[in-house]
């Protein structure tokens, strides 16, 4: 089977490079834009009642994949599934932004952790009551919090 893909916008970052990129969102305080093509700039409408995003994107400087990678929190290998790399099998990014502004097909946002001109896949929006879970296990990184200060 064969999926395909095409953007519906691209993201406009601070962060030219990767080495810039902060390794979660939620540690960064920069602002970006996410331009959606104007074709779809209906499927905005009543977007600016949500305060946070969900962005699907494209890792398009991805350079393949190793099934064990060094996570930034971590100096042991990990299973891929197990970490956010951005080299997958399918380089597809997910981020939670705060949206700031709405103008036209333009959303300004907060807590941009991509890569400048990043496509954008798909928005989708963040629901505390559907999205929040309770009990939760992280695995590996619980012994590495102390490296991770929000």
């Amino acid at each position: 089977m064969i999926v395909e893909f095409s953007p519906i916008g691209i993201i406009h970052s601070p962060y030219k490079n990767k080495n810039e990129i902060p390794c979660q969102g939620v540690l960064s305080d920069k602002e970006g834009k996410v331009e959606v093509y104007r074709q779809f700039e209906d499927s905005l409408t009543d977007v600016e009642g949500y305060s946070h995003l969900y962005l699907i994107y494209y890792f398009h400087k991805a350079t393949g994949y190793e099934p064990l990678v060094k996570p930034f929190l971590d100096d042991k290998k990990r299973g891929l599934f197990a970490t956010r790399h951005y080299n997958r099998p399918n380089p597809i990014g997910l981020t939670i932004v705060n949206l700031i502004e709405r103008k036209e097909n333009m959303l300004i946002v907060r807590n941009i952790d991509m890569l400048d001109k990043t496509p954008l896949l798909d928005i989708k929006p963040y629901v505390p009551q559907f999205d929040q879970r309770e009990g939760c296990r992280i695995g590996w990184l619980e012994a590495n919090l102390d490296r991770f200060a929000i």
